[in-house]
């Protein structure tokens, strides 16, 4: 069984999106997620304290700042926008899937984790996570 799940950001952030996970498994099994973007990524995180969100945001910027940084002069792929090297960069350093036990029908998160879409451009986007449940 399979699904698209439908995620528009409002620019870099994380975007919680595990009730309408919740909402679709059935059974029991091995939840695959999938996000079909190179420049976002996925992530188990504590979904309680909004600040762990952005700390996170924080460091990621700190870390891979925008072109227009000078300590990002080596950069060459510049043309679509101070942003979109930097999430590139972003994305393979955190995970782009999740396996997820489900069993009977409920997630195998722990009590404070959700799922989420980290953004790492600052435009708004629609980002498309494929699930796959086996």
């Amino acid at each position: 069984m399979h699904t698209n799940f439908d995620i528009a950001t409002g620019g870099p952030g994380l975007y919680e999106f595990t009730t309408q996970v919740s909402g679709w498994v059935r059974g029991t099994g091995l939840l695959t997620l999938f996000v079909r973007h190179t420049s976002a990524s996925l992530l188990i995180q504590e979904n309680a304290d909004p600040e762990v969100q952005t700390d996170l945001q924080n460091f990621f910027v700190r870390l891979v700042p925008p072109t227009t940084d000078p300590s990002m002069s080596y950069l060459t792929h510049t043309y679509e926008g101070p942003d979109d090297m930097p999430a590139h960069i972003k994305a393979p350093m955190l995970p782009t899937s999740l396996s997820i036990p489900v069993i009977d029908g409920r997630m195998a998160l722990g009590t404070w984790q959700g799922i989420y879409l980290f953004e790492h451009r600052d435009r708004p986007h629609q980002r498309q996570v494929t699930g796959l449940l086996q």
